[in-house]
């Protein structure tokens, strides 16, 4: 857990005393723990990340627990974080918790989404194992407010459903890809379709020219694209920006298939903020074919 941007059950504590202290000061009479209003409570826990809601806070007392299962708590579900194999100390300290047998991420995800009754706008899925698409229709069906979210990795074969769920979130402004699917494509094209407050893309992998283009016609008005570390070539990049002329934040640094000349940066001068260091041309190596070595582009 990254201590700068994580609240501790410590501070937690603290800052909930000093709550009860103004309260008292105010009211002039001494306050007990349950006597602090639970929607205070869960304000407080909804900064806790998933772990904490999950292993610590409904085991303190009644009060925590009631307040922790607060819509509110689960309003954003960020799994991309968090180790959830079989064999992981969360999944160990989770049967213990529960006095259950087996960790299963599918059980628990549904758990946090039902938490949510439907309020959840933020959900990211673990990137460390493959997603299964009876736990992309759970929340298809069960997060329609959704607004921000982070696909899975997903078996090719059925990573072609993605376009179906993801044309039922109207609301999406933000997608983030840990891996381009197969579907791409076609996703980009429902995104345009029905998802109307879509601004900003986060992707991995290759992208080709057919992508580019896509994403120049579908997603005019995208305000932030997120493709550091890519393989993009000079072509494709200046497709997306001629194309996507609302940019304001563009992240290509460290891609592969470009160096940011004269032309490109004098193209991408209306982006507020356009990242690009580190992006080069794709190294050569050598190859040996008899006894003749040839120059290859990786």
């Amino acid at each position: 857990m990254d201590s700068q941007k994580e609240i501790t059950l410590y501070q937690l504590y603290i800052e909930t005393i000093l709550i009860l202290r103004v309260r008292s000061a105010a009211m002039e009479e001494e306050r007990r723990w349950e006597d602090l209003g639970i929607d205070c409570l869960g304000s407080v826990f909804s900064r806790l990340d998933l772990e904490d809601l999950t292993l610590s806070v409904p085991f303190v007392c009644k009060p925590w627990l009631e307040a922790s299962m607060d819509v509110l708590c689960w309003r954003v579900l960020n799994l991309r974080d968090m180790d959830l194999m079989p064999w992981s100390s969360f999944s160990t300290r989770f049967k213990q918790a529960y006095n259950t047998k087996h960790f299963s991420f599918t059980g628990f995800m549904k758990t946090l989404i039902d938490r949510g009754r439907g309020s959840t706008v933020e959900l990211a899925f673990s990137t460390e194992r493959f997603a299964s698409l009876q736990e992309l229709e759970y929340a298809s069906i069960n997060c329609l407010k959704l607004k921000v979210l982070g696909l899975p990795n997903m078996f090719q074969e059925e990573d072609k459903h993605l376009p179906g769920f993801i044309e039922k979130w109207k609301d999406l402004e933000f997608l983030t890809m840990g891996r381009k699917p197969s579907s791409f494509l076609e996703i980009i094209e429902r995104i345009s379709l029905n998802c109307s407050s879509f601004r900003g893309l986060c992707l991995s992998g290759r992208i080709d020219s057919e992508d580019a283009f896509a994403i120049a016609k579908h997603l005019p008005k995208l305000k932030c694209l997120v493709m550091s570390g890519c393989s993009l070539g000079k072509r494709e990049l200046l497709a997306i920006l001629d194309g996507c002329r609302e940019l304001q934040a563009v992240d290509v640094s460290n891609c592969t298939g470009f160096v940011p000349d004269d032309e490109i940066m004098r193209i991408a001068s209306f982006v507020g903020e356009f990242k690009h260091e580190g992006a080069k041309m794709e190294e050569e190596y050598m190859v040996y074919y008899g006894d003749v070595y040839w120059g290859m582009d990786c």
